[in-house]
């Protein structure tokens, strides 16, 4: 089932299959609509992609751009948070908007610093210790649609797991 969803998960030039196969299964769990922004590192038929996807490809919805332009020309007025190292903002702070576009960059250099100094506001960072580069960018996707849930209940999800052989009932 493909709906229009109120998470946008933007990848800006991904370079990493088994990280956009492991964001694309976030997205198929969540409800997230997926972003890909040309040129990917890989091709989208990667046997590395599919497998970290599993088999929630046809759940997905996800759209191609032929770069930047192509994006920002397709969503005016889009709200967009940019998850960057470099951000002065922490993701917490944020109370994200709905619909809300979350955007990460590419694994190696994460997005271009002209972007960042073009919005402020909007940039933010997860907290993590001095001296590290980065955290791995399908974790800091899951950390951020997450969070972005949290903040809405967890609305449309289910939140009550079930045993199978015993009822949490006894």
């Amino acid at each position: 089932m493909i709906c229009m969803s109120k998470i946008n998960i933007v990848l800006h030039e991904p370079e990493i299959p088994q990280n956009t196969g492991n964001i694309a299964r976030t997205c198929a769990a969540t409800g997230a609509s997926l972003h890909l922004i040309r040129p990917l590192g890989f091709a989208i038929d990667d046997k590395k992609l599919k497998r970290a996807g599993l088999d929630y490809w046809h759940q997905l919805d996800i759209t191609y751009y032929d770069g930047l332009d192509d994006f920002y020309e397709k969503h005016p007025g889009a709200h967009i948070y940019y998850f960057s190292t470099k951000a002065p903002h922490l993701y917490t702070d944020i109370v994200y908007p709905d619909p809300v576009y979350i955007m990460f960059g590419k694994e190696t250099k994460g997005l271009p610093e002209e972007i960042l100094y073009a919005n402020p506001d909007t940039c933010v960072r997860l907290p993590m210790r001095e001296g590290l580069r980065s955290l791995n960018l399908s974790n800091s996707v899951a950390i951020a649609v997450y969070e972005i849930l949290r903040q809405n209940s967890f609305e449309d999800l289910k939140i009550a797991g079930e045993l199978t052989r015993f009822s949490w009932e006894e």
